[in-house]
């Protein structure tokens, strides 16, 4: 008869919870660098978008909106007419910033780096928060970080867009 040390078994079950939380992560990672800067898209379209890239069901959280083709939620923060946000478990803030980094830079180039509106600000566990100057007058905010979950971590990549009234040092 063989026996199963507790131990090995921890570590092995440790490693396939660490790898799944990393594959949700680059799922995630992809489906926003894909989906979450085109505009034109209802929540439908961009969440359709994502589970054919990423499957069904989403292993990562899903906030998107534009209220430009839609009814936004209730609770939207003030200024914000577009939001794209991806969250998975885990700790992986620098994974996403450099993925994050790497899209941006990839042509055509997400904007250019420009003062944050008085709307946003960096809250605990943000990682990176800048403002990027659009086309048209818009801005946009890009943040990245971790949120507690109960005892549990979450990673979280955001974008928001802001119409042309709500311009860096705009109070409105």
């Amino acid at each position: 008869m063989r026996r199963h040390c507790p131990a090995a078994l921890a570590v092995a079950l440790s490693f396939g919870t660490a790898s799944a939380v990393m594959a949700d992560g680059q799922a995630a990672m992809q489906a926003f660098n894909a989906y979450c800067f085109q505009a034109g898209q209802t929540s439908m379209q961009a969440r359709a978008n994502m589970q054919a890239l990423a499957g069904t069901p989403l292993p990562f959280t899903l906030v998107f909106w534009d209220a430009t083709l839609e009814k936004a939620p209730a609770d939207a923060p003030r200024g914000v007419e577009r939001r794209c946000e991806v969250s998975w478990p885990g700790d992986q803030p620098r994974t996403a910033i450099d993925a994050l980094r790497a899209q941006m830079a990839t042509p055509p180039v997400f904007g250019q780096p420009t003062a944050l509106p008085d709307t946003h600000a960096a809250q605990a566990g943000t990682a990176l928060i800048e403002g990027r100057e659009l086309l048209q007058g818009r801005v946009a905010v890009v943040h990245v970080g971790t949120r507690a979950q109960g005892a549990a971590t979450r990673t979280f990549m955001a974008v928001d867009r802001l119409p042309v009234s709500i311009a860096p040092g705009d109070s409105k």
